[in-house]
């Protein structure tokens, strides 16, 4: 039957009436028209994930993710506190222990299973599913708190456009008489004389700003001008993720590139200034003896935890909009741009407290401050000291809410996807998301104005301290690493990403999986709890033991809930034990790879044989030859023909010998096309192939069909 496929369709044809040619055709449109109205049907009922528009979104939103708040008030303060430069060696070990790897980790996930941070763990290993959840609650938290920072922020970049910065004098209604101008004429010797003198930029952030309270217990009155800041940040967060990633895609255009900029100004306006090259000596002056320090290492390992974004599931959530062939593990060193810009950042900050040391005449670690004590006192204050400072204090508070923005999206988006993954059929639907969203920032807000009470900074501290913290991420790291490692196996990952990028990582990831970074993590997980402080507020105030309960709950409500979960499906599972366990370790049945496994382990069938098999079942489900997803094929339609929207004159498919068709070469696109619903991928049929009986590509050709390497992905 050699030449079938270019002349023998002709030579049948002949044979045929034109009458039953004309039925034929009149039969596959009518069966086209049907299903294209079943599959509108459908997406008007549940609406799909989406994905990201371009390459460029996802990178810049994992930008966004892994480049926030403390690369500009953490790092920098913690490297000239832990020996200066000495402390980039146990930084970089950290990187590459367990920044790096649970980076290309979590993506990878995310990118596999196409799932929210609940549901991909479900499908990859049943029994970890908890690991999902203990995620969800930190994100919970960090909704929660986070957004604080910027309502501060706003407050702050609002006063920053008045003529007499009012952080600068003590001339204010809500100054007292310890108040001290903070100016180049005051001296060491003046500054320190009293020894309750406080400085403008202190009381302006307490009794301005917080208005803060005697305790906890003290809640006192809503500061509304807070309480509208915070409003508005909520606002701009819901209109920038409410469509999913198509609007999140275009708000990090904008929101995660704009801070470099910001970051760029101060950089060379603090290296201008008089004291500069001071203050970035005490920034980077190596101590080799503080390395003997455990502190110094667990400071190190948090950093990393906190800055990579890592054991939260932001990066699971942002991978799992992917395409299913992009290049993952090419991505996962993209994390490097923020140890990059930590280190950068550590510049932008202590040229500016070098300058202002030096207008002081005081050593640097005078006024070297973190957290929120450099964002609201000690830059505002040295911005004062300069020409033009509205000017300063705008570029600083605007690259401030920025990066926390950035953040924000990722922690509101991974909260509303993997609910949505969780409940696909309720909040699919057309406006479901948000809806979902809508209440979802509201009640965020309505909590959040505990926060900007009078007493409010000491319940930001608290959820801060306890409920986000780095034990609850390490204690993810620790599960996500062993169920990979030890479970799902870390030569299946390696499958995974191979599969899905066409490359396999280095061996020193499985190495990282299954032994260095558990153990790192155990390790800074043990030494906490062996170094553990309580909470204190201004290292003065000690929370009411309430509250310490309180914070330990909402600790515990991430750390325990991965085994605790594990342990229920247990329970609640049927069988033998070893029966329970090897049904819940075992990844879900219609991810890509497991389908792949299942059809190379199932015979191959012949073409003969594949027409005797439609004659008795002209429906049965096959795995699509590129992501091996089971698909319910239909013999006559042949899935979604016709919905092809690049040139199928420009692809071809490579046909080997077949019982049927015979010998054949290189043909082009000459038949009908069927695409796969979860690839989208294209198959190609020529006119011989659909004319012997309507044979489907998925598994009656697997033997016979390779696709060409120009196949481009289509969006159906």
């Amino acid at each position: 039957m050699d030449g079938v496929v270019e002349g023998g369709y002709r030579k049948q044809e002949q044979h045929w009436s034109e009458e039953e040619t004309t039925q034929l055709a009149e039969k596959e449109n009518w069966n086209k028209d049907t299903d294209v109205k079943k599959v509108e049907s459908t997406e008007r009922k549940v609406e799909e994930r989406g994905q990201w528009g371009s390459k460029a979104e996802f990178l810049l939103a994992i930008v966004g993710s892994v480049v926030g708040l403390g690369n500009v008030w953490r790092f920098p303060y913690l490297c000239y506190k832990n020996g200066g430069g000495a402390f980039l060696v146990p930084y970089l070990l950290f990187v590459v222990a367990c920044g790096v790897p649970l980076f290309l980790l979590e993506t990878a996930v995310g990118q596999y299973t196409r799932q929210g941070l609940v549901t991909c763990w479900k499908r990859l290993c049943p029994l970890a599913e908890g690991i999902g959840y203990g995620g969800l609650m930190i994100q919970l938290y960090n909704c929660v708190c986070y957004i604080i920072i910027l309502a501060w922020a706003l407050l702050y970049l609002m006063f920053s456009f008045s003529s007499n910065m009012p952080w600068a004098s003590c001339s204010n209604t809500w100054n007292t008489a310890n108040c001290v101008e903070v100016r180049k004429e005051t001296t060491a010797a003046n500054w320190t004389r009293q020894t309750n003198a406080t400085s403008a930029a202190m009381e302006f952030w307490e009794r301005r700003v917080l208005s803060i309270s005697g305790g906890i217990g003290e809640v006192g009155h809503v500061r509304w001008e807070l309480a509208l800041c915070l409003m508005a940040v909520w606002a701009t967060c819901y209109f920038c993720i409410w469509k999913g990633v198509k609007s999140t895609g275009k708000a990090v255009y904008f929101t995660a590139t704009f801070p470099y900029l910001m970051l760029l100004v101060l950089l060379v306006r603090g290296l201008t200034l008089p004291g500069a090259f001071q203050g970035i000596v005490f920034y980077l002056y190596p101590e080799p003896a503080r390395l003997a320090d455990p502190q110094v290492w667990l400071e190190a390992g948090a950093q990393i935890f906190f800055s990579y974004s890592v054991g939260a599931g932001g990066l699971t959530v942002l991978g799992s909009y992917n395409t299913y062939n992009n290049n993952c593990y090419k991505d996962c060193w993209l994390c490097l741009l923020n140890s990059g810009t930590s280190f950068v950042a550590g510049f932008a900050v202590f040229s500016v407290l070098g300058f202002m040391a030096h207008e002081l005449g005081v050593p640097i670690e005078k006024v070297a401050e973190s957290g929120p004590g450099l964002a609201f006192i000690a830059y505002p204050q040295a911005t004062s000291m300069m020409p033009f400072p509205q000017i300063w204090a705008s570029c600083f508070f605007i690259m401030i809410i920025l990066l926390g923005l950035d953040t924000q999206f990722v922690s509101a988006e991974v909260v509303i996807t993997s609910v949505s993954d969780l409940f696909p059929a309720l909040l699919r639907r057309v406006g479901g998301r948000e809806i979902f969203l809508l209440f979802f920032c509201v009640f965020c807000f309505l909590t959040g104005l505990l926060m900007v009470t009078e007493g409010g900074m000491y319940a930001f501290q608290l959820v801060d301290y306890y409920g986000s913290n780095g034990v609850c991420l390490v204690s993810i790291a620790i599960f996500e690493s062993l169920t990979v490692g030890w479970v799902f196996g870390p030569e299946n990952l390696y499958d995974v990403i191979e599969d899905m990028a066409g490359v396999r990582p280095n061996a020193l990831f499985k190495f990282c999986w299954r032994y260095l970074t558990p153990l790192v993590s155990l390790g800074s997980l043990i030494f906490y709890f062996v170094k553990y402080k309580p909470l204190t507020f201004n290292h003065w105030y000690v929370y009411p033991d309430w509250a310490y309960t309180l914070g330990w709950l909402m600790a515990l409500s991430s750390i325990v809930m991965a085994p605790c979960w594990g342990i229920l499906k247990l329970c609640i599972a049927r069988g033998t034990m070893k029966q329970r366990l090897s049904n819940l370790c075992h990844p879900d049945d219609d991810l890509p790879l497991t389908q792949k496994h299942t059809a190379e382990q199932q015979p191959v069938t012949s073409g003969m044989e594949m027409v005797v098999m439609i004659t008795e079942e002209p429906n049965f489900k096959t795995p699509c030859l590129h992501c091996y997803h089971q698909a319910q094929v239909d013999l006559q339609v042949y899935m979604r023909p016709g919905s092809c929207k690049a040139d199928p004159q420009s692809l071809a498919v490579s046909v080997s010998p077949d019982p049927i068709l015979g010998n054949t070469n290189q043909v082009d696109h000459q038949g009908e096309d069927s695409i796969c619903p979860t690839c989208c991928y294209m198959a190609f049929l020529t006119e011989a192939q659909v004319r012997i009986g309507k044979v489907p590509w998925h598994l009656a050709y697997a033997h016979t069909l390779s696709f060409s390497k120009q196949t481009p992905f289509l969006e159906v």
